[in-house]
């Protein structure tokens, strides 16, 4: 029975992904945010809700980019 060797480990460009992962999301909030002026009252909420957790996803990406690069100096 022949077993597939898992592929290593390449975090050479994850700040990147995360960079760009980073900057899509802010805009797309700010994109929903625009869309807020035509939006009902319901609308609205929903957007902003949706939108905190945007917030909350930068900051896990943000934390995601500092783990990254003490992996590197700590790899050098």
């Amino acid at each position: 029975m022949a077993y597939n060797k898992p592929k290593p480990d390449d975090r050479s460009d994850n700040v990147e992904k995360l960079q760009s992962m980073i900057q899509n999301t802010i805009e797309n909030m700010e994109e929903a945010e625009a869309t807020m002026e035509f939006s009902t009252p319901e609308e609205r909420a929903n957007i902003e809700a949706k939108n905190e957790r945007r917030r909350e996803s930068i900051e896990g990406y943000r934390a995601e980019i500092k783990d990254e690069a003490a992996f590197s100096r700590k790899n050098q």
